[in-house]
């Protein structure tokens, strides 16, 4: 068996973001500045991260291959069975990166401790450090011990699919009303317009799905290793022809949640990767279900 390859996954700094627009430091020192911001606030997160980012380069076992990854290449980036994927960076980049996985463990790894909630980003750079190194000692992956973490997918009826670990959104491109027909697990079926519906893991509850179950008094909703989903229709807007009656529920293992489109184009997309999506015509099934592939979070 080869030697594992560690994908070191990360995005762009505000720091590197800025440069990138303005040209120039002074520039962006001048832009920051008109809206109440210093450029050493932000200089402070850069370092950070690359500090953070130098420790696991550094920690790359001898024996071992890596390669780097940024965020907006993560669509063309080919992952084999054999790595091991370290996420330096925020939460939602953990997120980003599960749906192009399949089975390969996660390290995530929290350059600002304090600041970044580290949901799923839970190891320190020298946390992440120590593990690597004793994972090569251990010479097996299988020596990482991890927490799967259950995932979304929608698949169309021509075969195209997409995953997500925190919540699939299906709706109008530019969130106005999307028409559709609906049908639950159960059965019912409902003809409706909305501002679109999203489909959510246990690990998305305390996101988006969260704000929405809040907003309707609060709902049950899973544990992110639970095999049960949450749905949501937003803003159902009753009609003549469309309805207001089936706009929640649950998703157990097994079911599935069917869109059928009523509209010239939906989008489906997922953790809020817009750019990464797939597109429904008129006529066309969305079938959201329990993913196959959960994501497999290094505890």
């Amino acid at each position: 068996m080869p030697n594992p390859r560690l994908v070191i996954v990360h995005r762009r700094t505000e720091l590197q973001e800025l440069l990138d627009r303005h040209a120039t430091r002074g520039q962006a020192e001048f832009f920051l500045r008109t809206r109440g911001r210093t450029i050493q606030e932000v200089q402070t997160h850069h370092d950070r991260f690359t500090a953070a980012l130098g420790t696991i380069r550094a920690a790359v076992p001898a024996e071992w291959r890596h390669a780097d990854v940024e965020r907006a290449d993560l669509s063309r980036f080919l992952f084999t069975t054999e790595d091991i994927i370290a996420v330096v960076g925020q939460d939602g980049l953990v997120a980003n990166t599960a749906k192009y996985l399949n089975g390969q463990p996660v390290v995530g790894i929290n350059p600002e401790p304090g600041i970044n909630p580290g949901v799923l980003v839970r190891h320190t750079p020298d946390a992440a450090t120590k593990l690597l190194q004793d994972t090569a000692t251990a010479k097996a992956a299988e020596h990482l011990s991890c927490q799967e973490l259950s995932t979304v997918t929608a698949r169309l009826d021509d075969g195209q699919e997409l995953s997500g670990l925190n919540e699939i959104f299906i709706g109008h491109a530019s969130h106005q009303s999307a028409r559709y027909r609906l049908t639950a697990p159960e059965g019912q079926t409902e003809r409706q317009s909305s501002s679109g519906l999203i489909v959510s893991t246990g690990t998305g509850a305390t996101g988006w799905c969260a704000s929405i179950a809040l907003e309707r008094g609060g709902r049950n909703l899973p544990a992110p290793t639970d095999s049960r989903l949450a749905w949501f229709v937003r803003e159902a807007w009753p009609s003549p022809i469309t309805g207001a009656s089936l706009t929640e529920g649950t998703l157990e293992a097994g079911q599935a949640l069917r869109i059928t489109v009523g509209s010239d184009q939906l989008v489906v997309f997922g953790d809020g990767m817009e750019e990464d999506r797939l597109t429904a015509s008129w006529g066309q099934e969305i079938a959201v279900h329990l993913g196959e592939r959960p994501l497999r979070l290094v505890a």
